[in-house]
């Protein structure tokens, strides 16, 4: 939460577009990865389901064909011998071949390896504990059918899995049989994985390649939007700064006229009343005494010009005296009834916050006085029981459009400086107001946003 109330508008904007994008492509990828998955799964057991049935149909044609063959054989004298020399001819590939045993378990032929010819094989086990030679003629002498077995292959010296198909003979009391060795499909199958992880591979990159392409797009139009953005607030900031030093050079000016036009020609007064009352000394006692009338009214004057720039009032009674001061004086200029009122229990505040206070209001009472056309305009500062504070400034005026005024750049220079003055303090500024239905001025501050002040 800290990270996030550190970013600026701009960085929540950014995020706020960008983190949708990349949860959405994060969901697309994984739902594509999963749909994937699903599909070579299903793909594979496809595949395996066809190629063992065609693998077992092929097996039962080859031992028919060998039974085919050797039938003619049955009864004939020497037939056995012709029989097992035909079957043992007959092969299809490097590791295709037919076997004969006994139902008892002797090897009566075995074209691939015919040193276990003769051998019983009864009690032979596999790896795994299976009783292979009796799993063999068990599902001969049941009609025939088919076994998966572990044997040795052939061409690689190796063990390897082996479905078989198995006839009896019960003529000759054989068991004849074939087998494919399934080493094969596994490499089949690890082909069609591997091919289905690339294809995986290859979507999850297209779709770090669209997120990537987004990111870069949205970046991309986030720095336009910042660049245009900051062109245009240097614009409105070189216009401010030139209100802001021309309203300078307009005080200066201001106060050299009040000085010159006021102050200074009262003082060369009161100096001719003095030298004049040293040249004549009949008429001293009338002169000094104008010349003291003089004085007291350019004091009055010294001091209405020092109360403009900064009230003694604020910093000895505070920003309450100094706010229903400041109402009296706008109140005597006529034309226009400007009232002040204190609520709640009085409390010292910081200075930064008397200033800042009393320069809105001053601000705000001199908008009303010069603007607002209004009959009354009323200043209330109210100290809440939670230890804050607020200002308002209302007024039955005439009111203007606050949005308008805020887009012109040397426009609304007065409710700027104010809404800068309010956000220096941490305050809340509210302004309601519209045109012909008056305006009421809001500022409110928390106890920690006076605690933070006075810190």
């Amino acid at each position: 939460m800290k990270g996030w109330a550190a970013l600026s508008l701009r960085g929540r904007l950014f995020l706020l577009a960008l983190l949708p994008l990349l949860a959405s492509l994060a969901l697309i990828a994984l739902a594509v990865r999963q749909q994937e998955s699903a599909l070579a799964t299903r793909e594979h057991a496809l595949v395996r389901a066809s190629y063992m049935d065609a693998r077992r149909t092929e097996l039962k044609h080859y031992v028919d064909l060998a039974v085919s063959t050797i039938k003619p054989l049955l009864g004939q004298p020497g037939g056995r011998e012709r029989a097992l020399a035909i079957l043992s001819s007959l092969d299809y590939g490097r590791d295709g071949y037919f076997f004969v045993y006994s139902l008892s378990g002797r090897v009566l032929m075995h074209s691939r390896q015919p040193e276990l010819v003769g051998q019983e094989l009864w009690e032979l086990h596999d790896p795994r504990g299976r009783p292979t030679i009796q799993q063999l003629i068990h599902q001969a002498k049941a009609g025939g059918g088919y076994v998966d077995y572990l044997w040795r292959k052939p061409s690689s010296n190796l063990l390897a899995p082996k479905l078989g198909y198995v006839v009896a003979v019960p003529e000759w009391d054989w068991m004849l049989g074939t087998g494919l060795y399934l080493d094969g499909i596994e490499a089949t199958m690890a082909e069609l994985e591997r091919g289905a992880r690339q294809n995986i591979t290859a979507t999850m990159l297209w779709v770090g390649a669209v997120a990537i392409f987004g990111v870069a797009l949205i970046s991309a139009g986030a720095l336009a939007l910042n660049l245009s953005e900051h062109r245009s607030a240097e614009a409105k900031l070189r216009a401010l700064a030139r209100e802001v030093v021309q309203s300078q050079e307009d005080e200066r000016a201001r106060l050299a006229r009040e000085l010159h036009d006021g102050v200074s020609q009262a003082l060369v007064a009161t100096k001719l009343l003095i030298e004049s009352a040293q040249s004549e000394p009949a008429s001293a006692a009338r002169l000094q005494a104008l010349a003291l009338t003089r004085l007291n009214s350019t004091l009055s004057e010294v001091r209405h010009l020092s109360h403009a720039l900064r009230p003694a009032l604020l910093d000895t009674l505070g920003l309450p005296a100094a706010l229903q001061h400041l109402a009296a004086e706008f109140d005597a200029a006529g034309g226009t009834h400007f009232q002040a009122s204190v609520e709640g229990e009085e409390v010292e505040l910081p200075e930064v916050v008397n200033t800042a206070l009393f320069r809105i209001a001053q601000e705000a009472l001199n908008n009303a006085a010069r603007h607002a056309r209004a009959t009354r305009v009323g200043v209330m500062l109210h100290f809440g029981r939670d230890g804050g504070l607020a200002l308002e400034i209302h007024d039955d005026g005439q009111g203007f459009d606050a949005d308008a005024a805020q887009a012109v750049a040397d426009q609304g220079l007065g409710l700027r400086s104010m809404r800068e003055r309010a956000a220096a303090l941490g305050a809340r500024l509210g302004l309601v107001t519209s045109p012909g239905l008056g305006s009421r001025l809001t500022v409110k501050l928390g106890a920690a946003d006076l605690a933070r002040a006075a810190s």
